[in-house]
C-alpha cells in the first residue's frame, strides 16, 4: 500500500512521466474554460511532502499551456522553466526532507491532447463542449501534475464555463453558482485519485438519477436530452450490475457513480474515477454496448480504487474489467463465464502468440490480448480455487488495497493463501509465457 513518503520508481513504460523528490497529497484546481475559443486558464495549488532535499522540483505540464506565475510555500519561485513537457521549479529556499512543498501555478492556453504511442490522450474539444480522456499520460494536457499512476491524491476541482453548458468533474458537487453568463461548478474528490483518472466533461447535458432513490450507491446520468430514451433502455440494468459486482468484488469503493454520454461519437468508452464516459454511438436503444457498460463499471474497483503502481501491470485493470463482462453476462442470463472464456481462448489461439501479458511492453499495453488473456488468467485461477475461494480472494483484494497502489506480485501472493498447492505454474504459463495455455476442465461451478 502507498505510504506517506513512498516514492515510486520511474515507470519503465513512460519514463518521461512522473517526478522525483516529493509525494503529492492534494490538488486544488481553479479552472475557467471558454468553449467557443477552446481557451483554458487555471490556477493549480498543489500540496506535497518532500522525500529528499532537492534544489528544484518538476511537474508534468504540456507545452500547449504557458505558465505565468509560480510560488513555493507562499514565496515567489526563484525561477521556473517550462520545456519538453516539464515545469521545473526552483524554490528560494531549500526544503528539508519530509517538509511541506506547497506549489501554486498560474497558467493558460489552448489545451489539446498529448500525442503518444497510443494516439492522442488528454483534453479534447467536442462539437459543443469538451472531454478529458487521460489514460495513460494525458493529465498534463490540462493541469500541472505528477503524472504517475501511483501518485494518488485528493482533489478539489472548480470549473467555470459558459452557462448553457453542464460541467462534470470527479467527486461530489459541493456547489454551483451562476453569475451573468458564467457558471462555476465545484467538485470534491476525497478518495485518493491518480492524475490520469481526473476528468472534466462539458456539454449541453442534463442530469437525472438512475435506479431507485433508496439505493445505497447513488447513480446518475449526464447526457444530451435527445439520447434520454435510448439511455433509459440501454443502461436500465446498471443498478443490477452494481449489485452483482458489489456481491462478487466487495463494496462499491466510492460515494456515487456517474455516467456521461457525449453528443459526439467516441471510439471507446472512457474510464475516470467515479465516472464513465460513453459516446452517442453507445446509446443505440438495443443495449448493443452493455458489455462495455459492465466493463467501465468494474473499473471503479479495478483501476480506480486499486490502481497499478507500474503500467506493466495493466492486466490488473483490463483483465479484471474484461472478466467482469463475463460475470455480468452469466448473472444476466446470457452465456456463462466459462462459455465466454472458452470462446475467447479459441479466438486467441488463432492470433500471434508473441505477447507476455505480465509485461507486454509500452507499445502493446493496450493490446486486446492483454484484456482477453488477463480475463482468461482469472478464469483459470477460478477453476483452480473454486468459486468460493476465488470470490473470497477478489473481495479481500479490493478491501485490503482499497484506494491504494497495487502490483501483480501483491495479487499473486494473496492468491497463494487461497490454494493448497503452488500457483506458480499457473502464473508462469498465463502471465509470463508467450504460448497460450489450455484452460482446465470446467468443474460446473457458477457465479450464482
Amino acid at each position: 500500500m502507498t505510504g506517506k513518503f513512498y516514492e515510486a520508481p520511474i515507470d519503465e513504460y513512460l519514463p518521461q512521466n512522473g517526478n522525483r523528490g516529493y509525494r503529492v497529497t492534494r490538488y486544488e484546481l481553479e479552472l475557467a474554460y471558454r468553449v467557443a475559443a477552446n481557451r483554458l486558464t487555471g490556477r493549480a495549488a498543489i500540496t506535497a511532502v518532500t522525500t529528499e532535499v532537492r534544489t528544484r522540483f518538476a511537474l508534468d505540464l504540456a507545452q500547449a499551456l504557458s505558465v505565468s506565475k509560480v510560488s513555493v510555500n507562499g514565496i515567489k519561485a526563484a525561477k521556473f522553466a517550462h520545456q519538453h513537457g516539464k515545469l521545473i521549479v526552483t524554490p528560494q529556499q531549500r526544503i528539508p526532507a519530509g517538509g511541506v512543498l506547497a506549489l501554486v501555478v498560474q497558467y493558460g492556453g489552448t489545451p489539446k491532447p498529448v500525442r503518444g504511442p497510443w494516439g492522442e490522450v488528454g483534453w479534447e474539444e467536442l462539437t459543443e463542449g469538451a472531454l478529458v480522456a487521460s489514460q495513460p499520460n494525458g493529465a498534463a494536457s490540462w493541469f500541472p501534475c505528477d503524472d504517475h499512476p501511483s501518485s494518488k491524491a485528493s482533489y478539489r476541482i472548480s470549473i467555470t464555463t459558459d452557462s448553457p453548458y453542464y460541467a462534470v468533474a470527479n467527486g461530489t458537487l459541493l456547489r454551483k453558482q451562476t453569475k451573468a453568463s458564467q457558471t462555476t461548478w465545484v467538485y470534491e474528490q476525497a478518495e485518493p485519485m491518480s492524475s490520469y483518472l481526473a476528468t472534466i466533461q462539458i456539454g449541453h447535458y442534463r442530469k437525472h438519477r438512475i435506479g431507485p432513490s433508496h439505493s445505497a450507491v447513488p447513480m446518475q446520468a449526464v447526457l444530451p436530452p435527445r439520447l434520454r430514451a435510448n439511455f433509459d433502455h440501454d443502461f436500465a440494468r446498471q443498478p443490477r450490475m452494481l449489485e452483482v459486482f458489489s456481491e462478487k468484488f466487495g463494496p462499491y469503493p466510492f460515494e456515487d457513480y456517474t455516467v456521461v454520454v457525449t453528443d459526439d461519437e467516441l471510439e471507446i468508452p472512457i474510464e475516470a474515477q467515479g465516472i464513465s464516459i460513453f459516446g452517442a454511438n453507445h446509446c443505440d436503444g438495443r443495449r448493443g454496448a452493455e458489455r462495455l457498460v459492465a466493463h467501465e463499471l468494474a473499473h471503479q474497483w479495478f483501476g480506480n480504487s486499486l490502481t497499478i503502481r507500474q503500467w506493466r501491470d495493466i492486466w490488473l485493470h483490463e483483465g479484471f474489467a474484461c472478466y467482469a463482462e463475463w460475470i455480468w453476462s452469466e448473472a444476466a442470463g446470457g452465456p456463462t463465464a466459462d462459455q465466454l472464456a472458452r470462446a475467447a481462448r479459441h479466438n486467441l489461439s488463432r492470433e500471434p502468440q508473441d505477447i507476455v501479458i505480465g509485461d507486454p511492453g509500452p507499445q502493446r499495453m493496450f493490446d486486446d490480448r492483454v484484456y482477453k488473456r488477463g480475463a482468461l488468467t482469472l478464469h483459470a485461477l477460478r477453476l483452480e480455487l473454486g468459486d468460493s475461494g476465488f470470490f473470497d480472494l477478489l473481495r479481500e483484494w479490493t478491501i485490503r488495497y482499497r484506494h491504494s497502489s497495487v502490483t501483480t506480485e501483491e495479487f499473486t501472493d494473496l492468491a497463494g493463501h487461497y490454494s493448497l498447492v503452488s500457483l506458480r505454474p499457473l502464473w508462469d504459463s498465463w502471465l509470463l509465457g508467450e504460448r497460450l495455455p489450455q484452460l482446465p476442465p470446467y468443474g460446473g461451478t457458477s457465479t450464482g
